[in-house]
């Protein structure tokens, strides 16, 4: 009983810790789940590559829900590896949940995808559907939420974050009550600059975010018209300063890009690229931020989302 699936990693358009509304966008990185179960195991045991002393209580918490949901409460092992680095702020634990999640489906022999018959932004997400699903993916999607919230590894549920990592596109969620209110499908170049330090979710001073509620609410009706790159934009100034981060690498991008946001709590700055708008010049960007402490990676969205992997 072995599965395996890979997850997107994700850009914020949103920080939901201000008001449960959130929006982010699936980018071109991944994060990779093995699943192996035991019918006679009474655990999970689990194991992140390349960070042997990380906590993995959140890939375990996933596992151990879906085999109670979809399976007979079997144990076994589970192994991530990702070129999402972690606490950045691109969404390695959604990444690592929803992979997680669907490498167990797969060890079940449960199948994954989506169904007609949804209605509002689930029924975009399903238009497309060709088969009959056991579970759709914001079934799984939503398990890995679940799992996180019990983990203790995000403080708003991050449905925003999986949503995108799970479905790709750019997607639009309250947070609140697991609900997505739109998804579309961009297709922009990305420019991600990453510094040394880290920033776990969980630690952010969601009080001192509430403190920009106001700006989160523009941002998110920005967002609700499909101004997503302007939104990220008026999104990263604000949270740089309610997250105590410098807004300079974003000030000194904004006249080359479409829109660049702080991702997440941080501490990774996200800087996206519209194909049709004329004015944008990530290159120039990579300039300025290879002058910073930390990595630069070049990358684009993706829009097909998290995948069971067959080879």
């Amino acid at each position: 009983m072995e599965g395996r699936a890979a997850a997107l990693g994700a850009g914020t358009v949103l920080n939901a810790l201000a008001t449960g509304t959130g929006s982010a966008f699936g980018i071109d990185v991944e994060t990779r789940a093995t699943v192996e179960l035991d019918p006679d195991a009474d655990d999970v045991t689990g194991e992140i590559a390349a960070a042997p002393t990380a906590d993995t209580e959140l890939i375990e918490r996933c596992v151990a829900l879906a085999t109670e949901r979809w399976g007979d409460g079997e144990g076994g092992t589970v192994r991530t590896d990702s070129d999402v680095p972690l606490a950045a702020g691109l969404k390695s634990s959604s990444a690592a949940a929803n992979a997680t999640v669907l490498a167990t489906c797969a060890a079940l022999d449960v199948t994954v995808g989506d169904r007609s018959g949804g209605v509002g932004a689930e029924a975009a997400v399903d238009a497309a559907a060709t088969d009959d699903p056991d579970v759709t993916r914001l079934e799984a999607c939503r398990l890995g939420v679940t799992a996180a919230r019990e983990a203790g590894v995000t403080a708003t549920g991050a449905f925003d974050d999986a949503s995108a990592s799970m479905l790709g596109g750019v997607t639009l969620t309250d947070n609140a009550a697991d609900e997505l209110v739109r998804r579309d499908v961009v297709d922009w170049d990305v420019l991600v600059w990453t510094p040394p330090e880290r920033a776990y979710s969980a630690d952010a001073d969601v009080a001192r975010c509430e403190n920009v509620a106001p700006m989160a609410d523009l941002v998110a009706e920005l967002a609700r018209e499909g101004r997503y790159a302007t939104a990220m934009s008026v999104n990263g100034l604000a949270f740089s300063a309610a997250l105590g981060f410098s807004p300079e690498p974003a000030v000194e991008a904004m006249p080359h890009v479409t829109g660049v946001s702080l991702s997440g709590t941080g501490p990774s700055v996200v800087a996206v690229s519209d194909p049709t708008d004329p004015g944008t010049d990530l290159d120039r960007v990579r300039d300025l931020w290879d002058d910073r402490e930390g990595t630069v990676r070049s990358t684009t969205t993706r829009s097909d989302g998290a995948r069971i992997l067959t080879d």
